[in-house]
């Protein structure tokens, strides 16, 4: 019985993760290309400040944040209530 609750613990773990990763990754993609963008701008310029990448970046992780607000929280408010119905002596 207590061999089936780590595996059932180990799921719900996993399953924490993954959700991390989905939530957190359209946020780090923008943070990625923009990122990228100020640095291919920096070198064709040769501005070299390095401070000048962190602002755009900053600014456009945060408008990708209050845009996907909505999507984040429906996921979280949908894996907390996978939660609160699961039970670890049935694991349904």
């Amino acid at each position: 019985m207590e061999g089936m609750l780590d595996v059932q613990a180990l799921d719900v773990v996993r399953e924490t993760f993954l959700l991390i990763l989905l939530i957190s990754a359209p946020i780090l993609v923008v943070g990625l290309v923009v990122g990228l963008v100020v640095s291919i701008f920096q070198a064709v310029t040769q501005i070299q400040e390095q401070t000048l990448v962190f602002v755009p970046k900053i600014l456009a992780m945060v408008a990708t944040t209050v845009a996907l607000f909505s999507w984040i929280a429906m996921k979280l408010m949908e894996f907390s209530a996978e939660m609160f119905m699961w039970s670890p002596v049935t694991g349904t």
